[in-house]
């Protein structure tokens, strides 16, 4: 937990933040003005909702929503000093609902003399429901500015009744030209790195921004270790630079929305038979660290659900690249689960076995437990033959083309159902073909009994 560091009046553009030149670059180039916050358009368009609030001076409780470094703790601090209110952050990591109400009787105390505090919640996900409840009384009073800040989705992590009061904002991650704007900035401004006088190539920056992968946080530490290693006046190149970029990342969130929505991306670029853009997203998995067995399970269950019996050696493939995985383990192994997504991606689709598949159980659910008609029972003892099991079954190989035509196999209160509807593509038009030839048949042998 921090106290405003400001006073009480400060606003955006007068400097109200005077950091030590200890602090880390990422924290003393924290924006001081909107127009010094990067990235965000969108967001802070002149005829914005929030922009307007911000220079209305009459911020409101709000979620924001964004990737990490995308400017969501220095949007929360600007609304205090827009306001010219207290400012306190918590971090859900941190804090306990001790310390919370702690927080929010302090921000009561003070509310008839500094008017209401802007309350920053980080990671705000990390709480659970009766932390996140603890917050509701203060937000609808007034007592409380709330701003909580996430990665995550809200509609999947924060509760309804905190939704409701809040509006919800949503950040874009930073792309490589507004990371460049503050990389600049850091390197010329006397807050930064502009009493060193450091010569940096415009490949090196441009390298810096793509390592920092939307994370304007990331680029300026990177910067910052670059710049330690270099003597003031100097110069960073390329070189200089390997070492910094040796160990760096893609930014992955495993079991985050993210992950969810480029496994989404994966699966439906299989099913839309796009087998590169496929291939783009199980390498981006893997790069960020996904388990390799998720993905085999994930892939081996594309194989069933959108390829079926259009093309049955799918499935054989997929389950021959999960065991080459085990067999071999990463990095080789992974080569066979991209041979694995793109044979998927390029051959026949079909959800036909799929959809008969949901069909057939919403009538075992629907219907409940029908008895076994008495001529498919198994007859294996005398009492079960006296009974009728097995009578009038007729084995279809004894009979002239290997099908009994007028044989049933549904319970009789269902009667006949036709769940599998092959699809013209694959293997699949054969079998339609042969399914169609056999109920023409079946229909053909029940006029002749009538």
């Amino acid at each position: 937990m921090t106290e405003r560091d400001a006073a009480p009046g400060a606003h955006p553009g007068k400097g109200s933040r005077a950091r030590p030149a200890t602090a880390p670059l990422a924290e003393r180039m924290r924006p001081r003005s909107l127009d010094e916050l990067v990235g965000q358009p969108r967001l802070l368009a002149p005829d914005s909702p929030l922009r307007r609030a911000l220079e209305a001076g009459r911020p409101y409780s709000m979620i924001l929503w964004g990737p990490p470094g995308c400017g969501k703790t220095s949007l929360a601090r600007m609304l205090a000093d827009v306001a010219a209110f207290p400012f306190r952050a918590l971090s859900a990591v941190l804090a306990g609902l001790p310390e919370v109400r702690r927080v929010l009787a302090e921000a009561e105390a003070r509310l008839a003399e500094e008017g209401p505090t802007v309350l920053f919640v980080d990671e705000v996900h990390r709480f659970n429901k009766v932390q996140q409840d603890a917050f509701l009384p203060w937000i609808e009073n007034g007592t409380v500015v709330f701003v909580g800040a996430t990665t995550e989705n809200p509609s999947f992590e924060l509760n309804a009744a905190l939704l409701s009061r809040c509006r919800v904002h949503v950040l874009d991650p930073l792309d490589e030209e507004a990371i460049l704007v503050a990389l600049r900035r850091a390197l010329n401004d006397p807050r930064g790195l502009g009493e060193q006088a450091l010569e940096v190539e415009d490949a090196a920056l441009q390298a810096l921004a793509r390592a920092a992968d939307g994370d304007l946080r990331r680029a300026l530490t990177l910067l910052e270790i670059a710049a330690e290693q270099t003597p003031p006046g100097g110069r960073i190149d390329l070189a200089a630079l390997a070492p910094v970029l040796a160990d760096r990342t893609r930014r992955f969130d495993k079991g985050g929305e993210q992950f969810y929505d480029q496994i989404s991306a994966l699966h439906k670029c299989v099913r839309s038979s796009l087998p590169d853009a496929a291939l783009y997203w199980l390498v981006r998995m893997l790069d960020g660290g996904c388990d390799p067995a998720y993905l085999a399970r994930r892939i081996t269950r594309m194989a069933v659900e959108d390829i079926g019996l259009a093309d049955p050696r799918a499935l054989t493939l997929a389950l021959q690249a999960w065991d080459a995985w085990n067999r071999l383990g990463s990095p080789e192994g992974e080569l066979a689960l991209a041979q694995a997504v793109l044979y998927l991606a390029s051959t026949a689709k079909s959800n036909a076995a799929y959809a008969a598949f949901k069909a057939a159980r919403a009538d075992v659910e629907r219907h409940g437990t029908q008895a076994v008609p008495l001529h498919l029972r198994n007859a294996p003892t005398a009492l079960m033959r006296e009974l009728g099991y097995g009578r009038g079954y007729v084995y279809d190989h004894d009979v002239e083309g290997g099908v009994a035509l007028g044989q049933t196999g549904f319970p009789e209160a269902l009667g006949e159902r036709v769940y599998y509807r092959p699809v013209d593509r694959g293997l699949e038009r054969k079998i339609a073909e042969k399914l169609a030839l056999l109920r023409k048949a079946r229909a053909q042998e029940g006029k002749g009994k009538a």
